[in-house]
Parts: C-alpha cells; sequence; structure tokens
C-alpha cells in the first residue's frame, strides 16, 4: 500500500517545451485517484514520471515518505496497465499473467496460485489455455489488467485503458475496474481523457490543462464549484453555456428598482436578477464577468412569459436545432448574438426558427472572473 507524493514536478523536453508545470498532488494510500484532461495537456507525461519511465526535470516523487526520482521502474514496485494491453501474442493467458512472476523465479506452484486467483478476481478463468488473437478487446483488457494484479504492486498506473474498447464494453469495465479497485484495495492511479470516467471511477480528480493542475477535489465538487471556467468547460456533457457581462448595483440603474434585489447580470439587452448572491464580487474594481450555467439548469417554455416582480426573469429566443436523445432533449438556442444548450423532457419537440422562452436556475449560476477565469466565490443565501 502507498501514498504517492508530488512535488513541485516539472517536465520540460529540449530546452524549452515544458509539458508539465510545478505540479503539486498528494495522492492517499488505497485511493482511486484520475487525472483527465485533453489530449497533449501532460496526462500520460506525468503517468510516465511517476512510474519512472520519464525523468523528473525539477521537483520531487515521493513514495510513502521515500523519494524515489533517482529509481528505475523496477525499484519502484508500480505495474503499469497501457492503453494497447501489450500481451505476448505467442504466449496463452496463464502465461502472459505469470511473466512478471517467473522473472522473479517464483516457484511453479506458487505462481500458479497466484494467476488462478488472479484469474478468478477477474473471471477469465475459462480463458487460461487461449492466445491473445482468440479474445476479445475486454477480455485482452482483463487479461493486461491480471499481469498487473498478480504481482501485487504497490500502486497501479492505468493509461487510458479502455479507449480502444466500443462504447458499450467500456461502461461495462468502468464498472469492473470499480469492483476490482473495491477487492484489492490497492492505490490506483488513472489517466484518461474521457470525463465520464474520470467522474465515475474515481475518489478524487485532477483537471490537468496545458500541463497545470487547475483543480484536484471529489468528481461532485469539481462538477457543482468548478474553479475556473477551463474545469466549468471541460467537465460537463453537454458543456456549460458561457455569457460575457459585468455586473451592477440598483445605484447604477435608472431604471425600475428591484427592493432587496440590488445586483445584476448584464448579458446582450436583458438584465438577469441575481439577488445579492453576486454581493461579494460586486466591489471589484473589474466589474466585467462570464456567466456559466449548466444545459440542465436552463428552464425552457414555447409558452409566452414575461418577468414578474417576483418571478424568474424569462428571455425571448429562436429555437436553432433540437437534439433527441431518448432519456432527454437537448434545445440549441439562439439569443442575440449567443448560442445556448438546454435539457429539456424526452418528449419536447419544436420546430427551428419557431420563439422559445428560457431563463436560469438561480442557485445554479457561476461567475467567473472575464481577466483570469477564476470562479467568484458567492455566499449562500
Amino acid at each position: 500500500m502507498c501514498e504517492v507524493i508530488l512535488k513541485n514536478v516539472t517536465k520540460i523536453f529540449g530546452k524549452k517545451n515544458v509539458v508539465i508545470q510545478d505540479v503539486n498532488l498528494e495522492i492517499k494510500d488505497k485511493e482511486f485517484f484520475t487525472i483527465v484532461g485533453p489530449s497533449g495537456c501532460g496526462k500520460s507525461t506525468l503517468l510516465n514520471m511517476i512510474a519512472g519511465l520519464e525523468e523528473v526535470s525539477s521537483g520531487e516523487i515521493i513514495f510513502d515518505q521515500k523519494r524515489v526520482n533517482d529509481l528505475a521502474p523496477a525499484g519502484r514496485d508500480v505495474a503499469f496497465v497501457f492503453q494497447s494491453y501489450a500481451l505476448y501474442p505467442h504466449k496463452n493467458v496463464f502465461e502472459n499473467i505469470a511473466f512478471p512472476l517467473r522473472i522473479r523465479r517464483l516457484s511453479k506452484a506458487e505462481i500458479k496460485e497466484r494467476v488462478k486467483k488472479t484469474a478468478s478476481i477477474l473471471e477469465i478463468e475459462h480463458l487460461l489455455d487461449r492466445k491473445p488473437k482468440e479474445l476479445s478487446g475486454g477480455q485482452r483488457q482483463r487479461v493486461a489488467l491480471g499481469r498487473a494484479i498478480v504481482r501485487k504492486p504497490k500502486v497501479f498506473l492505468l493509461d487510458e485503458p479502455l479507449s480502444n474498447l466500443d462504447a458499450k464494453l467500456r461502461v461495462y469495465m468502468r464498472a469492473e475496474l470499480k469492483k476490482l479497485h473495491k477487492e484489492i484495495q490497492t492505490t490506483m492511479i488513472y489517466v484518461t481523457h474521457d470525463q465520464a470516467e474520470a467522474m465515475t471511477l474515481s475518489d478524487r480528480v485532477a483537471i490537468l490543462f496545458e500541463g497545470r493542475i487547475q483543480q484536484c477535489d471529489s468528481p461532485q465538487m469539481v462538477y457543482n464549484f468548478p474553479a475556473n471556467k477551463i474545469v466549468a468547460e471541460f467537465i460537463g456533457s453537454p458543456s456549460m453555456n458561457f455569457f460575457e457581462g459585468k455586473l451592477v448595483s440598483e445605484d447604477d440603474k435608472t431604471s425600475v428598482r428591484f427592493s432587496d434585489r440590488d445586483y445584476f447580470f448584464i448579458g446582450g439587452k436583458r438584465e438577469l436578477e441575481l439577488s445579492r448572491r453576486a454581493g461579494s464580487v460586486y466591489d471589484r474594481k473589474d466589474k466585467e464577468v462570464i456567466l456559466g450555467v449548466r444545459p440542465e439548469d436552463v428552464i425552457i417554455s414555447l409558452e409566452e412569459r414575461s418577468a414578474g416582480s417576483t418571478g424568474p426573469d424569462w428571455f425571448l429566443g429562436k429555437v436553432f436545432a433540437v437534439e433527441p436523445l431518448g432519456n432527454a432533449t437537448y434545445v440549441d438556442i439562439v439569443w442575440n448574438l449567443n448560442r445556448l444548450k438546454a435539457e429539456a423532457k424526452p418528449d419536447f419537440e419544436a420546430k427551428p426558427d419557431s420563439p422559445i422562452y428560457f431563463t436560469f436556475r438561480k442557485e445554479k449560476i457561476h461567475l467567473f472572473d472575464k481577466t483570469d477565469g477564476k470562479r467568484l466565490k458567492l455566499p449562500t443565501l
């Protein structure tokens, strides 16, 4: 069992190509920890440095309070599961799983016992005599996992292990991985660009973007309280809607007064009442912000709506497209120069260019600094 700590880890290829910048992470013992981010953000490089396959340009990697920067991969006691499975085509499943044990010169009896126990955990006992070419993609992935499990390493490193599987099998294997982690109780560090994998598998997730950690927290916190616009845009499918505007107070307005509701976001030609939630950010010199709201928090209606003194602020847009998915329908709306996406009930129907009214669940609204993209923290009501 192992706790993994990264202190100010940086990786530079050549003289100027900085791939990883000053990464700090504390991965707990027995934790399922996922590093997620878009292609090319440095995820695999970070995993390779933890494994010892890449040298660290600066910083420290620590396993259980021991610095391992100078240790070879074999000395770190980690097991690596690759995207490509990397099975030996001329060996059967038994021999593929047993290979790391034979390297360690364990007895035949112990090898047989550990391979059979591992195969039982992965439910592949009936495949032990087959060659890799006789297996499906999911079965090959289980064999690759088995070869890692049988060693009983301190840390499992998994680099996009499900990306070669079809969509249905990926969903199935996610559940299997979660069950496997619960059974073997070993630290797992998982790399993926698939946010669904990150959200469903992880105890905690770190979002990596352009070599920097943007946020590290539980999946629920990352989704509900994104640290910045980058995280808000990457986590969630479909992506969060964004609008540029500014905050103003009642004193700035010359139009109708709203008692006890002093702060407003102005986007386009209409104002959205935010109540006093925005009070903590109003006193900033730069009042320009970005408002974010997820599609499921956009309320829509085909019936004409108007803003009442106590009701929500309704906006008028046009239907651009309707996307039925079976369990839900997504509606693309054109509003002034903006496009937004809303989630509707499965039976929702509307024709392109027809008028549609929408508003937002105000308790689900996010505000981001327009300059640096950081989320502006609002007090609870």
